[in-house]
């Protein structure tokens, strides 16, 4: 019986031979570099992320945990022009505190307030900050909408810093790491004072602080000069005296 002459090439077992032999060739895992190929070891097997304790979930948050929830205050005089340099920023933070039960913040407690629009309308809101102690603080900003004072942002905190930019309004807080701050971003949405970004930055260094002024000839005292701010009530030491309602 004659057989058959195979067809030149490669046998079957040739052909396995040669793709194992390429198979072992290529590396499980590494980079090729000046040096050649390189293993890295195993790759990590990826997985899809485990949720733990999926049935429970938070209750909705309520209004008074809103930072941005509004506020009117109907405990101070009603402003026509909704222009915040219009109201006394004590009596503001006044009513505000005391409407909630709080007690009024201490004058000397208070930061100089700040007036910068931040509700895009042409017209200066509110912003300030009550120290509560020496490391916590209050930060409140208001707005008049429809002639009446409304608080638009209160958010309690260790403040690294307050920022305005483009009508953003940017809260800086240390984390446990000293070289970087949480930035929580604000800016207003038409409607109130909405989360724009949380991010990571730099902590700023500290600014030294001014060496002694240089001594000169004391100053002749003034004739007629105005009262201390513990002559005038509850008026801040940041303000100076005036008629009821001018801002500082």
């Amino acid at each position: 019986m004659r057989h058959r002459r195979r067809p030149a090439g490669a046998t079957p077992t040739t052909r396995t031979a040669v793709a194992a032999l390429a198979l072992a060739l290529v590396p499980v895992a590494g980079c090729a570099s000046p040096e050649g190929l390189k293993d890295d070891g195993q790759a990590r097997s990826v997985h899809a992320p485990h949720e733990l304790w999926p049935q429970y979930t938070p209750a909705p948050l309520r209004e008074s945990d809103n930072p941005a929830a509004l506020k009117p205050l109907h405990g101070v005089p009603r402003i026509p022009a909704g222009d915040m340099t219009h109201a006394d920023p004590l009596a503001v933070l006044d009513a505000d505190y005391t409407s909630d039960g709080d007690r009024a913040p201490a004058p000397r407690s208070v930061r100089r307030p700040e007036l910068h629009d931040l509700t895009d309308d042409g017209k200066p809101d509110l912003i300030t900050v009550v120290d509560l102690d020496r490391r916590t603080s209050d930060l409140r900003v208001y707005t008049v909408r429809n002639a009446v004072v409304t608080r638009i942002l209160a958010l309690r905190g260790v403040l690294a810093g307050v920022e305005l930019a483009a009508g953003h309004l940017a809260v800086r807080e240390p984390t446990k790491d000293p070289r970087y701050v949480s930035v929580t971003d604000y800016v207003w949405d038409g409607h109130s004072m909405g989360l724009w970004d949380l991010t990571l930055d730099l902590a700023h260094k500290p600014k030294p602080s001014p060496g002694p002024p240089s001594p000169g000839p004391p100053s002749p005292a003034p004739t007629g000069a105005p009262p201390s701010p513990t002559s005038i009530g509850r008026r801040a030491p940041w303000a100076a005296p005036g008629p009821p309602g001018t801002p500082p």
